[in-house]
């Protein structure tokens, strides 16, 4: 039998996996709920959430920053979009998308306009008119005196044998093919031919529709054979994803193309014809491997960075040209296809969901600043990432948070200058649904008896939404004395250093503080509090420690200490 003083100083690593409790490396806790770590590794009760507005339906957040001084947030929801600025309703836009499709609108920002994509819909700039937002229809630029729309085409897969044979009736063109090809999806769509721009007007049949061309045309003696359609169109489906870089607007992979990286002329980015290959005109690229690349999503960074379901590309060209395009697969993670889970870029580095939807890797190049390494986050966490259906990342917080489809948050504070890198849980009364930040403020959509509320994480909120209390909660990790496995251990007291704290329980025992901390102007107790003879553990795989409080009261922890006697 032997006696012990343990002192843990530093929670920097956060909730851990079981798998590490025995590592006397890690600086972590077996649980960590409602609770935040804090520069110099201590921890505090999380902010509680201020209501702001009820919704109709549940509805993904999207941040929407038109200057240092404008800010909003968009309630994306079935048919509509609810615009906040702050805490404020500014006003609603009817939106194309059903709830079912929400989860894969993907967007990109250009100074006042928004524009959106889904691969099943057209693409729509949110912008401003006189201080009212509008929906307009995302359109190419045309040339040759319009008798071009300088949108891209290629010829796909399955029009290879398909000629095309014109026809005058009623001042009308009819498009005839030599075999079965045309859909009712084809109307509204276009087609490359004879140097002009065709529109698909209606169907007729499987061989026969009829269409406008956009200048004068003589008809051919014979079918024509050099055709191409447009790469986006109701047949072919529309972008998927979208980013802007080096000045030129990107759109990445679309249903009929999910490899495909299209990308405008700088400058003009509704022009994508890709011309005679000059330094500024259009680019088109397509991802080639030995496996089946569909893209999920793109990001603007020091490179153009493309993360697919089977793994992380990368282009570093600078500029970036048509003759200049080095595009190279450098990690085999894969991204999340079936969600949009916008990456987030912390400290120059790119945080992603992989697509076992279990890590979240962060993408960084390595010291040669050559190739890119996929790093997960969640390496000594692994157990706390559960399906994310949403992400968002507060660079004044330096928090990451992830929701996930159990309802609750997963959220990792990062400071990379401290050493700390702690995963932890909030949780409230109902689920959490979506979460954006906006002007350095965190917002949630929550599902409390199945009512949708918008909310923001306030520090000077005790409570959440009003009315519902939480529990802030820390575990420490089971006890490793002189280097062994105790047998058992007995716990003669523990003790607790607080900062500015009114509440406190121990073990479930409440603590006392002295009666002047709780007047209102008092900001609170800093000092040890401390709870004696607390019994004996037998299962050493047990917290021989819990800090807790469900009080409306502040709490910071900065240290426990543990005294007691232990037998190997």
């Amino acid at each position: 039998m032997g006696n012990f003083i343990k002192t843990q100083t530093s929670f920097e690593n956060g909730e851990v996996s079981p798998n590490f409790f025995a590592n006397s490396d890690i600086h972590g806790l077996a649980h960590l709920e409602n609770m935040d770590v804090i520069p110099g590794g201590g921890l505090r009760r999380r902010p509680g959430l201020k209501k702001i507005a009820k919704l109709s339906a549940n509805a993904r957040l999207v941040p929407f920053s038109i200057s240092e001084t404008e800010h909003y947030i968009l309630a994306i929801m079935n048919g509509l979009i609810r615009i906040f600025s702050g805490d404020s309703f500014v006003q609603d836009v009817f939106a194309p998308w059903s709830a079912a499709d929400v989860g894969l609108v993907q967007y990109a920002q250009r100074f006042g306009t928004m524009i959106f994509v889904h691969p099943n819909y057209r693409p729509k700039i949110l912008c401003r008119d006189n201080g009212i937002f509008k929906f307009v229809n995302f359109s190419f630029t045309s040339s040759d005196g319009g008798e071009n729309v300088d949108m891209p085409f290629m010829r796909f897969e399955d029009s290879d044998n398909i000629s095309i044979t014109i026809t005058m009736s009623n001042n009308t063109a009819h498009l005839n093919t030599n075999q079965d090809f045309w859909t009712s999806a084809n109307v509204d769509g276009h087609i490359s031919m004879l140097g002009k721009t065709w529109l698909i007007t209606s169907y007729i049949g499987p061989r026969e529709v009829t269409a406008a061309c956009n200048g004068v045309f003589t008809i051919p003696n014979s079918p024509i054979t050099d055709w191409q359609e447009a790469v986006f169109s109701p047949r072919r489906g529309w972008p998927a994803s979208i980013t802007f870089h080096q000045n030129r607007l990107v759109f990445g992979g679309s249903k009929s193309w999910p490899g495909g990286i299209w990308m405008s002329c700088v400058g003009n980015h509704k022009n994508f014809n890709t011309g005679t290959g000059l330094d500024d005109q259009a680019i088109y690229i397509t991802l080639l491997s030995s496996r089946r690349q569909h893209i999920c999503t793109l990001v603007s960074s020091d490179n153009l960075q493309i993360l697919t379901s089977e793994g992380e590309w990368a282009v570093s060209n600078k500029p970036l040209t048509p003759e200049s395009v080095d595009i190279k697969m450098h990690t085999t993670i894969g991204c999340i296809a079936d969600r949009y889970l916008p990456p987030q870029e912390i400290d120059g580095s790119t945080i992603f969901v992989s697509n076992n939807k279990r890590d979240i890797r962060q993408m960084v190049l390595d010291d040669l600043g050559v190739s890119y390494r996929a790093n997960n986050l969640c390496a000594i966490a692994e157990h706390i990432m559960n399906n994310p259906i949403d992400i968002a990342y507060n660079k004044t917080d330096k928090k990451l948070f992830v929701v996930m489809s159990n309802g609750e948050i997963a959220v990792l504070n990062r400071n990379v200058a401290l050493g700390i890198s702690a995963w932890g849980h909030y949780m409230t009364a109902g689920d959490f649904k979506s979460v954006a930040v906006s002007n350095d403020k965190t917002y949630v959509v929550t599902e409390r008896d199945s009512n949708f509320i918008f909310e923001r994480f306030d520090d000077s909120e005790m409570i959440d939404s009003d009315e519902y209390s939480y529990t802030s909660r820390a575990c420490g990790l089971p006890i490793m004395t002189s280097g062994h496995n105790a047998k058992y251990v007995r716990i003669k007291k523990i003790i607790a250093r607080v900062h500015d704290s009114k509440t406190l329980f121990i073990n479930n025992f409440r603590t006392t503080f002295p009666d002047e901390v709780y007047t209102p102007d008092v900001s609170g107790f800093s000092g040890d509090i401390s709870v004696n003879v607390l019994g004996t553990l037998r299962d050493m795989v047990d917290s021989p420690w819990e800090i807790s409080t469900n009080d409306e009261l502040p709490l910071t922890v900065l240290s426990v200490t543990v005294y007691g006697r232990y037998q190997i």
